[in-house]
């Protein structure tokens, strides 16, 4: 099958295209700058920046939405590259769809921009296949690398109350599974999926745990009443190397409690899903993607 991958250099997109050579796909990303990018072998290079429409997309069999801003314009940003690429893939004649949401974005507490991106490729000539996901565990995450660094530096936590929200984190290789086996199930097409990990836990619970994998000891987590948000994005930007935009974003996902309310997707794609302190210890440890393809050369 020829795939196309959009937002490719991000932490998903990077893992999903080796995983789409891996399973013997032909690949195609689009990237703004292609000087700068790096493929894997075999992986075909197209340039094009969806927020300077407008774009031409290759022929292909189905293609990966998975482009997001990170400036602090992103909201704008967002919603004109989710127009550029459904222009183009209505002139491209592309069919299918898959595009990766985060959970909790057709909720009246998500952001309105966010809800507009779904809607917006809900709405274009091809099938449209939706997984939504929380928080993902894997080197490059930024959800999880906040709460990695949280519990690697700090004798005590001190948190913002949203602590004790829940969550359904996955581990990265269980979402790249699910990414590929709705490309291979035609009946996910014009559907919408929640994904999540087997274990549901409070932020509060990960940074616990995640102290102990990562710091070999206990380490206290101290909710305080912390209620506003900017005041909760200055302490994740005080107490960790993320840009306070990047904080801002960070914390109006964590304030929401996300959990899997509908497994559907397990009717169309069996994943043995990875246990949240599994998942740690592979990342920690440094295992590969076990998606990943094989290196130029390699067998």
């Amino acid at each position: 099958m020829r795939v196309l991958v959009t937002g490719a250099t991000g932490f998903v997109g990077d893992r999903l295209v080796s995983a789409l050579r891996a399973a013997g796909n032909d690949v195609v990303v689009l990237v703004g700058d292609a000087d700068r990018y790096d493929p894997p072998a075999g992986v075909e290079v197209r340039r094009a920046d969806l927020l300077d429409p407008p774009v031409s997309l290759p022929s292909v069999d189905a293609a990966f939405y998975l482009a997001r801003a990170g400036r602090r314009d992103a909201d704008d940003r967002d919603r004109l590259a989710a127009r550029s690429f459904v222009d183009a893939a209505a002139d491209a004649g592309v069919d299918r769809v898959i595009y990766l949401a985060r959970a909790g974005a057709r909720t009246a507490s998500a952001p309105a921009a966010r809800r507009e991106v779904e809607h917006i490729l809900d709405g274009g000539d091809h099938d449209l296949t939706t997984l939504r996901t929380a928080a993902v565990v894997g080197a490059g995450s930024t959800t999880f690398g906040l709460i990695r660094q949280i519990a690697g530096r700090l004798p005590v936590i001190l948190t913002p109350g949203w602590v004790r929200t829940d969550r359904q984190p996955i581990y990265v290789d269980d979402l790249l599974e699910y990414l590929l086996g709705v490309l291979e199930a035609p009946a996910t097409r014009n559907d919408s999926f929640e994904v999540g990990g087997p274990d549901v836990l409070t932020y509060e619970t990960m940074l616990e745990r995640t102290a102990e994998i990562v710091a070999g000891r206990r380490v206290p987590v101290v909710p305080v009443p912390v209620t506003s948000p900017r005041l909760s994005a200055g302490w994740l930007w005080l107490v960790t190397d993320v840009s306070l935009s990047a904080a801002r974003s960070t914390v109006a996902d964590l304030r929401n409690t996300v959990v899997v309310a509908d497994d559907s997707i397990r009717r169309h794609v069996d994943v043995e899903l990875t246990p949240f302190d599994e998942a740690v210890r592979a990342v920690v440890d440094g295992r590969p993607t076990a998606t990943a393809a094989p290196a130029a050369g390699e067998a």
